[in-house]
């Protein structure tokens, strides 16, 4: 039986004006140049003194949310907090996330420190590697999205999964008040502590596909995972089992247009590329969406961003289409 860990700091931790004032100066980055940030920073005290009382005397309350729309890569609805809320967020995001980042699997790529995009598909390669034998055996890869993922997140689930391994009651309080403050249902794309909860929420499946299943190949970034084995019917005995863990538990649904199971030697699409044993080329949605972004703007800085994601695979064509914008 695994022991679950339990949180030690405690919500003092969390509300102290030190707290604070190291959060404000995270949530700072690339936002200086903001309105609503620069209002905020020139009664900075002032602000974080108000709000350290409100957390303490527990009066705070989460404000509401300002609704926009982002095509990155595909329409995406964002909420924006005021700036006090999303200081409490980093705040929250300090104290709890080098706590819960110990107790997620290795194989959870997203929204983590030192993991990434890159770093799941290297390990990717390495399974691919494992299972294949370097490509002497047949190699199948189940590859599973979930289903508007982030609507979709339970509140009242998400809390009970938190419950588990925080006993501080004033913690618990105070992160209903930031989880509940989205309304139906769900986690706000936009909140820093939705990246972190849903994690969290996602954690639970990770534990039952690793530690139930033992399942050994296995990956996920964010919504998206991929399981890979030399055996195409134990893959399909999989899909039942880890759509009924997401249903029954989570309240969560397998997409069923993005349930597939190829061999590799056909090309694995994941995370942007379509991965062989060896090496791996851009998507064509990728290229399409990399060279719009650098006709829109074609200045050095976009060139060295996407010049590093493309030194990870085969990309001498698109490289020479770039160059002509330059």
């Amino acid at each position: 039986m695994i022991m679950k860990s339990i949180l030690v700091h405690k919500f003092e931790d969390i509300i102290s004006v030190e707290n604070l004032l190291y959060a404000w100066q995270e949530f700072l980055r690339g936002k200086r140049n903001k309105l609503d940030v620069q209002q905020f920073s020139f009664r900075l005290m002032d602000y974080i003194f108000d709000l350290h009382y409100d957390l303490l005397n527990h009066t705070y309350k989460h404000g509401g949310y300002q609704c926009f729309r982002i095509n990155d890569p595909k329409p995406r609805t964002i909420h924006k907090a005021s700036v006090r809320d999303r200081l409490l967020h980093h705040a929250v995001y300090r104290v709890l996330y080098p706590f819960f980042d110990k107790t997620f699997v290795t194989d959870s790529f997203s929204c983590r420190n030192n993991k990434g995009t890159h770093k799941a598909l290297n390990r990717f390669e390495w399974f691919i590697r494992m299972v294949s034998k370097n490509n002497t055996k047949t190699c199948w890869i189940l590859k599973c999205d979930i289903k508007k993922f982030f609507a979709s997140v339970g509140q009242t689930t998400l809390i009970k999964i938190l419950e588990k391994y925080i006993q501080d009651k004033d913690t618990i309080n105070l992160l209903k008040e930031i989880i509940f403050s989205f309304k139906p249902n769900g986690l706000p794309l936009g909140n820093l502590t939705s990246q972190l909860f849903a994690n969290v929420y996602l954690n639970e499946f990770d534990q039952f596909v690793k530690h139930k299943l033992k399942v050994k190949y296995y990956i996920r970034y964010a919504d998206d995972f991929i399981i890979l084995s030399g055996n195409k019917e134990y893959l399909k005995i999989i899909i039942p089992l880890v759509g009924n863990f997401l249903e029954n538990e989570l309240k969560l649904t397998l997409h069923p247009n993005k349930i597939c199971i190829k061999r590799l030697n056909s090309g694995a699409d994941f995370l942007g590329w379509v991965n062989f044993l060896g090496y791996k080329i851009l998507r064509n949605k990728t290229k399409r969406r990399m060279l719009e972004k650098i006709k829109k703007n074609s200045k050095l800085e976009t060139l060295n961003s996407y010049w590093g994601l493309l030194k990870h695979g085969e990309t001498k064509d698109i490289k020479k289409q770039i160059i002509k914008y330059f």
